[in-house]
């Protein structure tokens, strides 16, 4: 973590809180509530909205004005992200973790207690960090390209409702069945050094944070304020290979592979012949071909 660099001015007081309608009754939506009194009896004159555009347009319309002290995100990395790609930047966002992983709520140290959040919001601490964009969507944490895009892509196809982890179960059994690997061509563009050749890669990581599910540290030197993004790719494609740099990972080993190339970027290009899927923060982007940059402190986050 980095130190914040300013607090919220005191005349920004309006707290608006973006929430799914389908929390309801249920936990998330009574931590809502007691978060919006908290809020209330300290000054704060908070909104609970549920409409993405409606939130949007409100966050902007207070920020341009100078008042909005927090844009609370209920929900997972997910949720930050389409908030962030919705809003213009400056928007001053902060997090109520919900979804399955919360890894970008975890590296910011934010939980889901109201009173926590409540001090959180009152103290309006701001951090700065880089963000990343693909294809145009701003990404928060990483982006990734081949076999773990695919499980993303079936869960995203085959989710009924709230994710869990054993939703994820199914898909990844139907990737190790049926993903063929397609070799990517990786370009980019390393500062100071002369365009290199394409690296081929049956494997693409691209982290602004060192944040990534399941607990594996592909990049654990990423870091949000550099404007740089770790660029991490392993060579071969199939499930030992896969089995074998997972062990690697777990082991902080994989980058002395021989078949691991690693590297700080502002910018690269994935191509391929075939038709090989990416995912960004957890969730299905598209396919390639895909263009990603550094967007350096795009992001505008309220944190402890």
């Amino acid at each position: 973590m980095h130190e914040a660099d300013r607090t919220m001015p005191p005349e920004a007081d309006r707290v608006i809180i973006s929430v799914n309608p389908k929390a309801g009754a249920g936990p998330a939506g009574r931590r809502v509530d007691q978060l919006a009194g908290l809020l209330d009896r300290r000054g704060f004159p908070t909104e609970v909205l549920t409409d993405l555009d409606e939130v949007a347009v409100r966050a902007d319309q207070l920020h341009a004005e100078g008042r909005l002290r927090a844009l609370l995100a209920v929900g997972g990395d997910g949720t930050a992200a389409e908030l962030v790609n919705r809003t213009k930047p400056g928007v001053p966002i902060t997090l109520c973790p919900a979804g399955t992983e919360n890894l970008l709520a975890r590296y910011l140290r934010l939980t889901n207690a109201p009173e926590d959040l409540a001090d959180v919001i009152a103290a309006g601490t701001v951090l700065r960090l880089d963000a990343g964009r693909a294809n145009g969507r701003v990404f928060l944490l990483m982006a990734s390209c081949g076999f773990d895009a695919d499980v993303v892509r079936r869960v995203d196809q085959q989710r009924s409702g709230h994710i869990t982890h054993l939703t994820w179960i199914r898909p990844i059994f139907q990737s190790i069945r049926r993903y063929p690997y397609p070799e990517m061509q990786v370009y980019w563009d390393e500062p100071g050094a002369d365009q290199p050749a394409p690296t081929a890669a049956g494997w693409l990581f691209a982290f602004n944070l060192p944040c990534y599910g399941g607990g594996f540290r592909v990049a654990p030197d990423a870091d949000g304020t550099d404007s740089l993004l770790d660029i991490c790719t392993f060579r071969r494609g199939s499930l030992w290979h896969g089995m074998r740099y997972a062990a690697a990972v777990k082991l902080g080993r994989h980058q002395q592979l021989a078949d691991c190339t690693t590297g700080r970027v502002k910018r690269l290009r994935v191509e391929s012949r075939a038709e090989v899927p990416y995912q960004l923060d957890g969730d299905p982007g598209g396919f390639l071909p895909l263009d990603i940059e550094v967007l350096p402190g795009r992001l505008t986050l309220i944190v402890p």
